[in-house]
């Protein structure tokens, strides 16, 4: 799903104009940024948590030259889903679409 996807389901569940559905789809974007950027967590109950995880300096290669490079430390946004999406998600998917291999 994308975007204008969500904007437009927005759309239809709310009866908001297209232009403040996506305004507020943005505002929400911009919040959580701005969450993580100061507090590095933004939880939703019933649905998950947005985290910042460290990420540290390492050694990797370059595909083409073979050439060892050093990887500087960075941080990362991770997405954890909350209990209640993780059973949502998987009464909904049929056991057929579920990835073979998977942990839950």
């Amino acid at each position: 799903m994308t975007k204008a996807e969500i904007i437009q389901l927005l759309v239809e569940n709310s009866g908001l104009p297209k232009r403040e559905a996506a305004e507020s789809v943005e505002l929400f974007l911009e919040c959580v940024k701005a969450g993580l950027e100061e507090e590095g967590k933004v939880s939703l109950v019933g649905f998950g948590t947005f985290m910042v995880k460290a990420k540290e300096s390492r050694n990797g290669r370059n595909p083409r030259t073979g050439e060892i490079i050093h990887i500087p430390p960075k941080n990362v946004p991770v997405f954890k889903a909350g209990k209640a999406f993780r059973h949502a998600i998987n009464k909904s998917t049929p056991a057929s679409k579920a990835k073979v291999g998977t942990a839950g």
